[in-house]
């Protein structure tokens, strides 16, 4: 049986699985598979790409800035260290986002989007003592993104593209920083600047999933993940947890459908760029822990930078 948990959030990963995979499943190794018995999941290099070893090296890395991070603060004096250290409210939020798949979906169909609500199981649907067994003996894992980028994404998306977040959230913006917009405004024109300026005065803790910040909404001092993955390296580390639960070599990371377009680089420099700085500089302190905790850098918006 596979048995392993990761984070369902804007910035994580929700792990598709196969109809019927998991009565194939066998249990977990008790540490992470070698180079020699993942062999099946490594795929010839492009040419001028880096090396295996390279990639390796450079996970290795990350990672090890990351747990020794994470380790640093979660030691500090009045650190959780399990979700019943945390608030009700927070401890709450934290198990209604973690899904638990562990011979529960065996007739997903990979092509369809699953519906998070009926679909699947997360640690809130369990009874106490089965969420302590699962924190103990589970694989968990999370995927953590930049959190300017996953700010940006949430925008586009939610605002640009969904009736329900116009309608509950963007509406409700707009009256609060677009004077004259009137009672009853549409929300679907929202623009960046106004959704940072509503994140400013929003209370972290009691944010929408898609754009809380990652250690709100994942509490990694109160559970001890196993890994630790980025947007930015999805692929090679949805493949890399793979090996280590010990999945068979059909099951694979799904390919991102040919429509999508992430955030680049380019044009999150243009929005940051596009906002007035002390706005900013207001919204950073919201998110600091997901800048520092996973090793991701500060945007530089200078007026130089912003001009080049």
């Amino acid at each position: 049986m596979l048995m392993f948990a990761v984070i369902v959030a804007s910035s994580g990963l929700l792990l598709m699985i196969e109809r019927g995979i998991l009565a194939e499943m066998k249990p977990l190794p008790l540490h992470p598979l070698s180079r020699e018995g993942a062999a099946w999941r490594t795929a010839s290099p492009k040419p001028g790409a880096p090396s295996p070893e390279d990639r390796d090296s450079d996970l290795r890395v990350l990672q090890d800035v990351r747990n020794r991070t994470l380790r640093a603060l979660c030691r500090q004096p009045g650190m959780p260290r399990d979700p019943w250290d945390l608030p009700v409210g927070q401890r709450r939020t934290l198990l209604r986002h973690i899904l638990v798949l562990a011979g529960v979906l065996d007739s997903v169909d990979v092509r369809l989007k699953m519906d998070h609500r009926s679909d699947l199981v997360f640690l809130a649907d369990l009874r106490p003592e089965e969420i302590r067994y699962r924190l103990q003996h589970y694989f968990k894992f999370l995927f953590v993104r930049n959190p300017l980028e996953r700010l940006l994404s949430a925008y586009r998306n939610k605002f640009g593209e969904i009736r329900e977040y116009q309608q509950r959230y963007g509406a409700e913006i707009v009256r609060r920083y677009r004077p004259g917009s009137g009672p009853s405004p549409a929300g679907d024109d929202v623009t960046f600047a106004e959704f940072l300026r509503y994140l400013v005065e929003e209370d972290p803790e009691r944010m929408n999933e898609h754009w809380m910040p990652v250690y709100h909404l994942c509490q990694p001092c109160a559970v001890h993940y196993n890994f630790v993955g980025s947007y930015e390296r999805l692929e090679t580390d949805a493949n890399q947890v793979l090996e280590w639960v010990g999945a068979p070599p059909h099951v694979r990371f799904p390919a991102r459908q040919a429509w999508y377009r992430p955030v680049s680089p380019e044009s999150l420099h243009y929005h940051l760029c596009s906002v007035p700085r002390a706005l900013l500089q207001d919204v950073l302190p919201k998110y600091i822990l997901d800048f520092s905790l996973f090793a991701y850098p500060l945007p530089n918006v200078t007026r130089e930078a912003c001009h080049q």
